[in-house]
């Protein structure tokens, strides 16, 4: 059986910054021709919705997308999970669970992304208690080097699994995945405007703690956050932040986009109108261009213990910051087991930047940004922007020498590395 392919000339990422190097991607419609690609080829990588911000889907070899695939979700409401295709959006998704009175405990703020590609890369939305979307994970299936499909499961492999969930690409392809639901929820969501900066130093975790999830934005004009997004699940108990003193921060007026100047028509509702899960928790509607639309991105994730310290530290150099910054946010990640999760053994506060579409601009800022991070052991997210050494990205991930011998069980030839994998996963790189 033929396989169907686009050629495409030479395609770019979403952000227009990566040129992907083959000139044909391949757009299999079944499993079996996505099998019979990979095993005929030497290197092959896949490609979801093309949102990272830098070479980590690329490859020499054959780039495969999986958009072609017949679309599924499948919930099975007496184990309250859901078997959904790779390529599946999460706006998607959450549309279909929620008719079946399910939802995910937290979502991305682009509900646009790939189950696959989110779950691929340790992604995450906010909350102290939400994990990032790749622990909803209790299943998937991975075609192999040899083009073997595989089911891997937490039940049967818990230990293994941890370190297969967030995989970078490195061990195969995964074509559907089985994810953990949870109850629907309803959601209000607040947004406050113009916090100082002092005031998280005696009251970070009151703050990010008030709500199923919290976000907190600054432009970096000034040591203060302009906005402050307070996403409450109705029917939990209220734990009132907005009626302490030294929250002076005062409520938005109309419905705002983090980034001034833009239209907040792509936002989702605010103002505390109340609206089902999937329609509160990202920052934008899936029927929009997400975030700014030309940028780069950067992001962090640190100790959650440390940002107090860690934002008096990006303030310090807030004048360097802000001429290439569209915004930045701060966002609370769980703790989890994942190997090659940001947030692995740490309860972590993610700082997300917002860049302009201009890498030559940018490039040494983050490094800046990097520099004055660096006492609080910064791991970045691996499918966006950033200049950490490979030697210090290696250094912050204790099971990488197991993920590597996952590597050498699913991979031996090495046909789904690429010089990404090579560089910060590589032993010897």
């Amino acid at each position: 059986m033929t396989a169907n392919t686009s050629v495409v000339g030479r395609e770019t990422n979403w952000a227009g910054n990566v040129t992907y190097r083959p000139d044909t991607i391949h757009q299999p419609s079944t499993v079996e021709e996505l099998q019979a690609i990979i095993a005929r080829h030497d290197r092959v990588r896949a490609v979801g919705k093309k949102h990272s911000f830098n070479e980590l889907p690329d490859t020499s070899g054959a780039l495969v997308s999986l958009a072609n695939l017949p679309p599924v979700v499948d919930v099975d409401a007496e184990a309250a999970t859901a078997y959904v295709t790779a390529a599946t959006s999460y706006a998607d998704l959450s549309r279909v669970i929620d008719q079946e009175g399910f939802a995910l405990p937290t979502l991305a703020s682009l509900p646009h992304v790939s189950v696959a590609g989110a779950c691929a890369t340790a992604t995450h939305g906010s909350g102290v208690h939400n994990g990032g979307l790749a622990n909803s994970v209790n299943q998937l299936d991975l075609v192999t080097a040899d083009g073997d499909l595989v089911t891997l499961s937490r039940d049967a492999d818990p230990e293994q699994f941890d370190g297969i969930v967030v995989h970078l690409g490195a061990l195969g392809v995964v074509v559907n995945l089985t994810l953990r639901l949870v109850p629907h929820f309803g959601v209000r969501q607040h947004v406050y405007e113009n916090l100082p900066l002092d005031v998280l130093t005696e009251h970070f975790t009151e703050l990010v703690s008030s709500a199923h999830s919290v976000c907190l934005f600054t432009d970096w004009c000034g040591p203060w956050l302009t906005q402050v997004w307070i996403q409450r699940k109705i029917g939990d108990p209220v734990t009132r932040v907005e009626d302490e003193p030294w929250f002076t921060a005062t409520p938005a007026t109309a419905p705002r986009h983090p980034v001034a100047g833009f239209s907040a028509d792509s936002c989702t509702a605010q103002l505390g109108i109340a609206g089902r899960w999937f329609e509160r928790l990202p920052h934008f509607r899936p029927e929009y261009t997400p975030s700014s639309g030309a940028e780069l991105q950067s992001e962090y994730l640190i100790d959650r213990g440390d940002a107090p310290a860690a934002l008096h530290a990006l303030d310090h150099i807030r004048d360097l910051i802000r001429p290439v910054l569209q915004i930045c946010e701060f966002r609370t990640v769980a703790a989890d087991d994942l190997w090659l999760s940001p947030a692995y053994h740490r309860d972590s506060v993610s700082i997300h930047f917002t860049w302009i579409a201009d890498a030559q601009a940018v490039l040494p800022v983050a490094s800046l940004v990097e520099r004055a991070l660096e006492p609080f052991q910064p791991r970045p997210h691996w499918a966006k922007v950033f200049t950490t050494p490979p030697e210090t990205v290696r250094s912050r991930y204790e099971r990488l020498p197991d993920f590597r011998s996952l590597m050498g069980r699913f991979d031996p030839t090495g046909k789904f590395r690429n010089a990404f994998i090579d560089r910060y996963l590589g032993e010897n790189s």
